[in-house]
């Protein structure tokens, strides 16, 4: 097998090692079925976003390969289990400063902990739905479908971040995966609550809220694209780069996609212009992105209902702002990294809310917390199933 396919193919871990994650998942899953619909619904977009905070967590402090095999850390269950392989690592790569340590083995393992727990609930969601529908309920099992489809494909890409060695591409698809999960998740949860009342604000509106998600969602792979090639301080200076507004960058090169990490497309170390390209086109972007939400924030001051949804979107809006300039003038401090990079998958949130409360049509009846019950859209007026 080649090497290529091996990256692409591997599993570390031992069938014992294995077969006790699996246990753990099946505890996980047996939970999900006795939770109540609103509650798993809800713990999962909280747990989501969680997560998408907790991977720039990993990525800024360059956990990534701190476990470099997948899904096991030295094919086993813990890194406490690995001890000696992680000790003999560092002893190789001369200290913890490099990808592995035993904090950074600890950090990467809890993130793929904490993904296979949501991926495991939302296989409780269609499995319920699946045998709701075989009982008799009236249930769209689209969106459900979608979820589990692309939970593994994040996972996928999880894995991929770890075997491929951190492909800029990759990872930068791995952080917009999760952004995209939780923006789906969040709107499977607002299809199951009753108190998020319908407005007809018209076609205007709601085309400027959808061009700001799209802005925003740019502008996150714009950023995740600057942290994955290591090029936050590329530009130093606000708002100023580098102490000029047409700083010396090489657009072809920074915006290559398809390469390794720390080289271009043709296997030779990139240049700093190239970096400088990456951090100063996010920085640009930025300026269209904030347009865009401030233009769909102006839409929504327009109806009473949703002047307190458009105020926590220009808060949300007017912080990042603000992180990304402590970002280049402080020298890039974690927390503030973490609250950016957190701080846009809330913006993307209270978009969606947005999208949802101005596209919906007629609110039904809270569902019911019978299993499969939160997919019903039941038509009155015959009574919703009991347990």
């Amino acid at each position: 097998m080649s090497v290529a396919s091996q990256a692409i193919w591997q599993f570390s871990l031992h069938w014992v090692q294995a077969l006790v994650w699996v246990l753990v998942l099946a505890g996980v899953f047996w939970m999900g079925l006795k939770m109540r619909w609103s509650k798993l619904t809800a713990v999962l977009v909280f747990l989501t976003l969680d997560l998408v905070m907790f991977g720039s967590y990993v990525r800024l402090t360059d956990s990534g390969l701190g476990c470099p095999d997948w899904p096991g850390c030295y094919a086993k269950f813990t890194p406490l289990q690995a001890h000696a392989q992680i000790a003999q690592a560092v002893q190789e790569q001369g200290g913890t400063q490099g990808y592995v340590s035993p904090f950074k083995a600890w950090v990467e393992m809890i993130h793929r902990y904490a993904g296979s727990i949501i991926g495991t609930l939302i296989m409780v969601l269609l499995a319920r739905a699946v045998w709701a529908r075989k009982h008799g309920e009236d249930i769209k099992l689209g969106l459900p479908i979608v979820l589990f489809l692309w939970v593994v494909l994040q996972g996928l890409f999880g894995k991929w971040t770890v075997t491929l060695r951190l492909i800029p591409l990759v990872v930068t698809l791995h952080l917009m995966g999760g952004i995209i999960l939780l923006v789906l998740l969040a709107w499977f949860w607002m299809r199951n609550r009753a108190d998020l009342v319908s407005v007809n604000a018209g076609t205007l509106t709601r085309v400027l809220l959808w061009i700001a998600l799209i802005a925003i969602g740019i502008q996150i792979f714009l950023g995740g694209w600057t942290s994955t090639n290591y090029a936050a301080l590329a530009c130093s200076g606000f708002p100023t780069c580098n102490g000029t507004f047409t700083p010396d960058a090489n657009w072809a090169q920074g915006f290559t996609l398809w390469r390794h990490l720390g080289l271009t497309g043709g296997g030779q170390p990139i240049t700093e212009a190239a970096l400088v390209a990456i951090q100063w086109g996010h920085r640009l972007f930025a300026i269209v992105a904030t347009a865009a939400v401030f233009a769909a924030v102006a839409a929504l001051w327009r109806f009473p209902a949703l002047r307190r949804l458009a105020m926590w979107i220009a808060l949300a809006v007017v912080l990042q702002v603000i992180f990304g300039v402590v970002l280049v003038t402080e020298g890039h401090p974690l927390i503030v990294a973490v609250a950016h990079n957190g701080g846009s998958a809330v913006l993307m949130l209270l978009l969606a809310t947005g999208i949802y409360r101005v596209s919906a049509t007629v609110r039904e009846k809270a569902p019911s917390e019978s299993l499969g019950s939160a997919f019903v859209r039941v038509a009155p007026p015959h009574p919703l199933p009991k347990t």
